[in-house]
Order: structure tokens, then sequence, then C-alpha cells
């Protein structure tokens, strides 16, 4: 079992162990986004707005408390406790919450998403919704590979500081869809650039895991959905 397989597996069992009560606020963290902490905790970053009346460009700062969770009226609810922040020291000089606003999206708004894959290895894993540790899929490849934007969109998270996924990008490519690529080597894209469906956006690696691969996500509102189902037959 990889790391990455070994933290999840852990803090599923923690969450069976302790009767799994959902936290309902967060510490902002230095190196966080919005998007980061609703990646974290499988919200939708722009429900976490709403229940804490931000407004684009979604600024936060390290030290505030935010509500990640809904108001007991509301229908919607996590899926799972977040595994806790893991950023070192010189992670936290590296990154702070308060120096990249996260911007709007102005042009990718709107209409379907075009998919194509974001590398070009072997699957190892794929997606299921009962297995905690498989909310996306693995692609095995070599060190130093190129990794594409699946699609078309912006950078809303560029760094470490969820250490079970290592080197991680997310970006989003419209008001619902965001994509994940983990265990990078290198990232070559900073948050609030945009990107083009097939860009190079960084290189395979092993951070955050045993082996060389890419963790590549696809979540709708927040919630991870099957990249399968949208990517291309190959």
């Amino acid at each position: 079992m990889n790391s990455f397989l070994r933290v999840l597996f852990l803090t599923t069992l923690v969450l069976f162990i302790s009767g799994c009560g959902s936290l309902v606020h967060y510490k902002v963290q230095e190196g966080d986004t919005l998007y980061s902490i609703g990646w974290r905790y499988g919200q939708d970053a722009n429900k976490i707005a709403e229940w804490n009346q931000l407004k684009t460009p979604y600024v936060i700062h390290q030290g505030q408390i935010l509500r990640i969770a809904p108001l007991p009226s509301s229908p919607d609810a996590p899926l799972f406790k977040p595994l806790k922040p893991d950023i070192s020291s010189a992670q936290r000089q590296e990154r702070v919450a308060t120096s990249s606003p996260q911007k709007p999206l102005t042009k990718i708004t709107s209409g379907p998403v075009s998919w194509g894959w974001p590398a070009g290895g072997k699957l190892v894993s794929t997606f299921s919704v009962k297995q905690i540790d498989r909310k996306g899929i693995n692609i095995a490849g070599k060190k130093g590979e190129p990794i594409r934007a699946a699609a078309l969109g912006k950078v809303v998270y560029s760094g470490s500081g969820l250490s079970s996924y290592g080197n991680l990008l997310i970006i989003k490519h419209n008001e619902h869809y965001l994509s994940a690529y983990a265990h990078n080597d290198k990232l070559l894209v900073k948050e609030g650039e945009s990107v083009s469906k097939g860009q190079q956006v960084a290189t395979m690696g092993a951070t955050g895991s045993d082996k060389v691969m890419l963790h590549f996500e696809v979540r709708y509102k927040g919630k991870p959905v099957d990249p399968q189902q949208h990517l291309p037959k190959r």
C-alpha cells in the first residue's frame, strides 16, 4: 500500500472508530485557498463562500475562521472529515493565504467542458464511489513526463499544502467542474493563470506517493465523480 492510500486508510479507520462527526469550522492556514479548503473537505468552494458571505475574488486570511459545513437547515453536508494540513515551515514561508486572491472566471463559465487525457501512461487504478482512497484515477508513467491540463480553465491552487497529494494543481473549468493533478514533480503554472486544454502544467513525479504516477480527479460541485465518464475513450 503506497503512502497516499495508507494515509487515507488510517484516516477512514479513525473516523469509523470516533463516530465520524463532521467538522463545522476551519481555521485558515498559511498557503490555503478557498479551493484547496473545499477540496480537502469535499465541498464546493462556491458554497463555502456563500456560507461565509465571501464575494469574488474570495480573499481569505491566515487565522480566519470559516464555516465549511452548511447551516443545520441546509441539506448539503461534507462527504468526510479531512486530513489535517501538513505544511512545513519552508512551505509556510513559500505561500501565504493572503498573497493570491482567487480571481473569478470570465470566459469559461458556461457551456460543456471539453475533456482530454492529462497523461498518456497506463491506467493503474480506477474510480470507486465505495472506497475513500479511489476518488480519482491513477495513471502510471516516468518521472519528468508531461502532465497536461485536461480542459480549458484557470489554476485555483498550486502547491503542496495537502500532504497526501504531494505537489498538487487544481484547475477550475466552469462554475461546477474542477480537476486536480497530484504527486507532480514540478508545477509549471501558478494560481490565477489561465490554461488551455492540452497545455503542459506539470511534470510527473512521486511527491506524496511511493511510486511515480499521476493521481487525477474530477469534481462536480465539490463532489468526486468518475473521470472516465468525462474523458474520451482511448
